[in-house]
């Protein structure tokens, strides 16, 4: 078995509270891989028994090691190719997997993600009011106690071209103007307002009639390789008035706004992949039997992810109410296996707008 001593990593999450992420010394041998981090180091060990879903990921000119320990899904990163092969055989040598991923062209998500955030906002805040307001935005997402404890949260999905990096906060201040549209933003939003049948000026989707939230935050991926494989996420955002969520859900209750939805929505991911889509062929509405009251549309779509190997299918859902508006976004194996769970899932975050004992924890 190979040893192994490689400097300049960081670490995300900390192994405790509040701990050190950087400077970060890994060592393998036969024993596991043990972490030392901070100055002065703080030392981990952790038994390759006890570490599962290991993969090393190489980008163009830096590298990333994920692996779960006791739940937690740990991402460490270096930011050149020092150390990749050595690190590349041990990985190997413990069973775990080996990818090479081009970096994606942006988070184009930043400007409209949930695919609800176009305009301009203009209103003020007092601290707490707004410290309340995000700490229920935050409230509402997944988190790891609403999937099984086999799934796990990973920075290294298809997902990240729609989804901002989990607890990420966007925020809305008196100064926030419209952000200007990437190439992408644009192919996706003459999508779906040609398929909607909206122009630019009404459309409050990606259009200019829209108002962005007051607060933005998304829940990490989690992923599973059950139900035919999984990776799913959530993002809420808290508008400053009932009025303007209202407005959006009027847009949304168009009978085919779950189709254009997913469709436009194809398009941004294809685009992260560098595939030219004006449009993705075959796209369905879904809206999910859930148990709790409110309203929600979403849609299903085909969608072919280059070096996926088969075709996946994109699921969308959105949720609104009161001052909520929640989005649910899963790429799939099979929609029909993981029908029920993502039924599930959308009814616990519509709870979740409904009663403070449902919020996450």
């Amino acid at each position: 078995m190979t040893n192994l001593r490689s400097e300049d990593w960081s670490v995300r999450p900390s192994f405790v509270p509040n701990g050190p992420t950087s400077p970060v010394v890994l060592l393998a041998d036969d024993v596991g891989l043990t972490q030392l981090a901070g100055i002065p180091a703080v030392a981990w060990q952790t038994p390759w028994s006890e570490l599962t879903n290991v993969e090393l990921v190489r980008f163009a000119h830096q590298m990333a090691l994920f692996g779960t320990v006791g739940g937690i899904r740990y991402c460490w990163r270096h930011r050149d190719l020092t150390d990749y092969e050595a690190m590349r055989t041990v990985v190997l040598e413990h069973g775990g997997t080996v990818t090479y991923r081009r970096r994606r062209a942006g988070v184009v998500a930043v400007v409209v993600l949930a695919t609800l955030a176009g305009g301009i906002a203009s209103w003020f805040n007092s601290d707490n009011g707004a410290a309340k307001e995000l700490a229920a935005a935050k409230a509402v997402n997944l988190t790891q106690k609403d999937v099984p404890s086999s799934w796990y949260a990973t920075s290294s999905s298809v997902l990240n071209d729609l989804v901002p990096p989990g607890g990420t906060v966007y925020t809305s201040t008196p100064t926030t103007t419209a952000p200007a549209k990437t190439s992408s933003v644009a192919i996706a939003a003459g999508v779906f307002q040609t398929c909607l049948g909206v122009t630019n000026p009404n459309d409050r989707v990606y259009g200019a009639a829209g108002q962005q939230a007051d607060d933005q935050v998304s829940s990490p991926v989690f992923t599973t390789n059950s139900l035919g494989g999984i990776e799913v996420a959530s993002t809420s955002q808290y508008y400053n008035t009932t009025t303007m969520v209202a407005k959006d859900t009027k847009e949304m209750s168009m009978k085919n706004f779950g189709e254009c939805l997913v469709d436009s929505s194809a398009a941004l991911i294809l685009s992260g992949a560098k595939v030219t889509n004006a449009g993705t062929p075959g796209a369905t509405n879904w809206a999910p039997d859930t148990f709790t009251k409110g309203w929600s549309r979403g849609g299903v779509v085909g969608i072919s992810i280059p070096g996926a190997g088969s075709k996946l299918q994109f699921v969308e859902v959105v949720m609104t109410s009161g001052h909520y508006e929640i989005t649910l976004s899963a790429l799939v194996g099979s929609f029909t296996k993981a029908k029920g769970t993502l039924t599930n899932l959308a009814d616990t975050l519509l709870s979740r707008t409904k009663s403070s004992s449902s919020t996450a924890v």
